[in-house]
């Protein structure tokens, strides 16, 4: 009988803090994997905006200057692009921005918010932004104003 109380006594010390400790260890893993799984698909996303963006150079959307001759087509084209982009950058907000982030976390988002500081510096982009920032996150939209506004002054 006292071998079982010692046993008892002995997991209630040892195994039941090692089991909870287990459980919260692989619970922030499992976390941080799927922050890096959704990182992941964001990033994926970006890659396949940009592949759309090769596949129409007329727009000229990878240079920092603005365009001024699209024809009524190649206008249509832009803002769809910037539609589709606005909606990526809506769902990294969403999916990524916090206001007291770790260190890890925060690394993350800064590689969006510098791909939102790129189109940003662009003029045509930012004239866009009130049309395409309608019916949005208001926390994101007020976000992304603060660094249009940022990058106009620069």
């Amino acid at each position: 009988m006292e071998t079982w109380e010692l046993a008892s006594y002995v997991v209630t010390v040892i195994g039941l803090p090692l089991a909870i400790f287990v459980f919260l260890f692989e619970q922030r893993k499992e976390r941080e994997n799927e922050d890096e799984e959704a990182y992941q698909l964001l990033s994926d996303a970006y890659t396949d905006f940009l592949k759309l963006v090769l596949e129409n150079p007329d727009l000229h959307l990878r240079t920092r200057s603005h365009i001024a001759n699209l024809d009524a087509d190649q206008r249509e084209r832009v803002m769809v692009l910037y539609e589709i982009l606005i909606a990526l950058f809506e769902r990294a907000y969403l999916l990524a921005y916090e206001e007291d982030m770790p260190d890890k976390k925060r690394r993350r988002w800064l590689s969006w918010e510098d791909y939102m500081r790129e189109w940003c510096a662009r003029a045509d982009f930012r004239d866009a932004l009130p049309t395409l920032l309608q019916g949005e996150d208001a926390d994101f939209a007020a976000h992304i104003r603060r660094i249009a506004e940022e990058c106009g002054k620069g």
